[in-house]
């Protein structure tokens, strides 16, 4: 079980942090999160959305830029400098959301009346609705509001306070927009000088994490040859494509339980579910199709490398075929992140388990194994101690009718963003109001 080391607030940062938390605004945050909500941010093209950060933050009170990548959109970076002599710390969200909000995602989502995957931003008392109003926009909005009350305090900062978010944090890859997703925009960020560090991520669960997954995708081929509605079974020369896929959607789904058993370590447990199968014509459903395509994500815990998944998928793949000798099989890795850690031990993961048990008031647990992946698995490889922090998810009561299952992530009870922006404001203060070698660094 993990340990949190004691540490406790000076007398004078006892005083900031009830200060700072004393200005946490609920409706501001709010207010925020309808109007970031109402910016329509599919990855890729999340100009407007970033834009109107970067200027929100001016606002505010930081020194803020927007940072292009092309045309179509770029990422954001307000600062707030210390005195001097302290780290630097970074909040991140990103800022793009993972479904296009428009006719392309149907049926893919299913029904899309449901309020939380409309691009449009709704209030209702203390809820936000809208695609991605919970996941990113909530995110964002609550970061902005921890450093919008922190520069209302006047708290005499040493370090340096960052607020970031980038687009391409969905796990997608939109081949339309420059191949972006797949952590695409805080790769562009961290590869032109923004470099605190440490690094907090805001994200949902109410735990904090010190690593996250990777991920492998991956398609496998089940070949036959072009047929005809009219041909009997058993015809010489006709093999089918879809009826042998079938058999292996059955065997992969069994092997991504294994998987994800035989490589549960630390707090990952990295699930994998099959996406999709795609073959034939919907207009010829007169000539089966002599390829049928199934693809998957696998999550890649990170004490596993993309190259080990892979060997363990040729292993699977290798046995299926001996299983089945008359399946005529290919398969390709075409996606890889690797997973990312930070030592328990590390002044950041320390700081936001003592925020966490501040708040909550109790000893923080061994957390739930986590399979979902963010940015702070990039942060992490590129060196940058990050602690995943976050709020109980998905909310529960809402007024409004929501999709199922998971849905355009939108749906925000506000309520329960403010104990996570209490418990990332403690780890602002007790990291930004030392020296750097109080830090480890």
């Amino acid at each position: 079980m993990l340990t949190t080391t004691p540490l406790p607030f000076s007398a004078e940062q006892q005083t900031w942090y009830e200060r700072a938390c004393a200005k946490l605004d609920p409706r501001r945050l709010q207010q925020l999160l309808y109007e970031l909500t109402n910016i329509h941010s599919p990855t890729g093209a999340a100009r407007e959305a970033s834009e109107f950060m970067a200027r929100h933050l001016g606002n505010i009170g930081m020194n803020a830029s927007y940072r292009r990548m092309n045309e179509r959109t770029g990422n954001v970076v307000g600062e707030k400098r210390g005195s001097g002599g302290g780290a630097s710390l970074m909040l991140y969200a990103p800022i793009d959301t993972h479904l296009e909000g428009d006719e392309s995602d149907s049926p893919w989502v299913g029904p899309t009346d449901p309020v939380d995957l409309k691009p449009s931003a709704r209030m209702d008392g203390d809820w936000v609705f809208g695609l991605g109003a919970s996941n990113p926009k909530g995110m964002i909005a609550t970061l902005t509001e921890v450093a919008n009350a922190l520069i209302e305090a006047d708290v005499p900062l040493t370090g340096d306070l960052l607020v970031a978010m980038a687009d391409g944090g969905m796990p997608v890859d939109v081949a339309a927009r420059d191949q972006a997703g797949m952590s695409s925009g805080v790769t562009h960020l961290l590869s032109r000088g923004v470099a605190p560090d440490f690094a907090i991520v805001m994200k949902p669960w109410n735990w904090v994490y010190h690593e996250e997954p990777g991920m492998g995708w991956f398609k496998v081929k089940v070949k036959g040859t072009l047929g005809y509605a009219g041909v009997p079974r058993g015809t010489p020369g006709f093999r089918s494509s879809v009826v042998p896929a079938a058999q292996v959607v059955l065997e992969l789904e069994q092997w991504l339980i294994e998987y994800a058993e035989r490589n549960t370590s630390g707090v990952v447990k990295p699930h994998g579910w099959i996406a999709g199968v795609q073959g034939g014509w919907p207009e010829r459903p007169a000539f089966p199709s002599a390829v049928t395509e199934i693809f998957f994500d696998v999550r890649i815990n990170p004490r596993t490398s993309p190259g080990e998944v892979k060997a363990q998928f040729a292993a699977f793949m290798g046995g299926l075929q001996a299983r089945h000798p008359d399946f005529d099989l290919d398969w390709e890795m075409y996606g890889s992140v690797p997973g990312g850690t930070t030592s328990t031990d590390n002044w950041i993961i320390q700081s936001a388990r003592r925020g966490w048990e501040h708040i909550e008031q109790r000893t923080h647990p061994t957390p739930d194994y986590l399979g979902g992946q963010t940015d702070g698995a990039a942060l992490r490889r590129f060196g940058i101690p990050t602690a995943r922090i976050g709020w109980p998810w998905p909310a529960e009561g809402s007024p409004e009718p929501l999709a199922e299952g998971l849905g355009g992530m939108g749906a925000t009870y506000i309520p329960d963003l403010m104990p996570c922006a209490r418990k990332i404001m403690y780890a602002v203060i007790d990291t930004l109001t030392r020296p750097r070698a109080e830090l480890g660094l």
